[in-house]
């Protein structure tokens, strides 16, 4: 059963509809403090339908990003019984956001960074970022760091890549799609 190539050549469409940048704009702003899906898928196909436009939308991306994550920072300072704490619980992410809550009297605004550039998940950086008083300032710099990083790094290598990495795209949309689901299912019985 092919999925995810066909989903690869809807999203392709999709990224060159005239309101995509808004739609960027908004997933990343939301993936940053609660959304689940990540920033790069929509960011990957835009940057390449549009090459010529792939530095901008890394840069909307980052800064919506940004912004989405002081959203979830002001969560996490001031509303994290109510609005806070039942992300976390959505997610089943109580172990990982311990973890995290662990991890910043070692790392502090470090954590932030590493967060915005690896699969640590960014929103619960976000809420623990403002319920643990990291201040604003060191939050905000990590946080244009991490996330400029990998929105300019996919960015870059789309826009170097062009065809090429369209090609692979194609060719590994349908293991790595499933993959992916495998994964995903482990991970989610892994936790239970």
């Amino acid at each position: 059963m092919k999925l995810f190539g066909p989903l690869y050549d809807k999203m392709l469409a999709w990224s060159s509809h005239r309101l995509a940048a808004r739609y960027l704009a908004a997933v990343s702003f939301a993936e940053a403090s609660f959304f689940p899906l990540p920033t790069a898928l929509l960011l990957a196909p835009m940057a390449l339908a549009k090459r010529e436009r792939a530095w901008h939308f890394a840069a909307l991306a980052t800064v919506t990003s940004v912004l989405g994550g002081v959203f979830g920072y002001f969560i996490g300072a001031f509303l994290f019984e109510p609005l806070g704490r039942p992300i976390v619980e959505f997610y089943a992410a109580q172990a990982q956001f311990d973890a995290v809550q662990t991890w910043f009297g070692d790392y502090g605004a470090w954590l932030v960074l590493l967060a915005g550039v690896t699969p640590i998940p960014y929103k619960l950086v976000t809420l623990a970022s403002g319920l643990l008083g990291l201040p604003l300032l060191w939050f905000v710099a990590a946080s244009v760091a991490g996330r400029a990083a990998q929105f300019y790094l996919i960015a870059g290598l789309l826009w170097w890549g062009g065809a090429a990495v369209d090609r692979q795209l194609r060719r590994w949309a349908e293991p790595a799609g499933w993959g992916a689901v495998a994964l995903a299912a482990a991970a989610y019985w892994a936790w239970r």
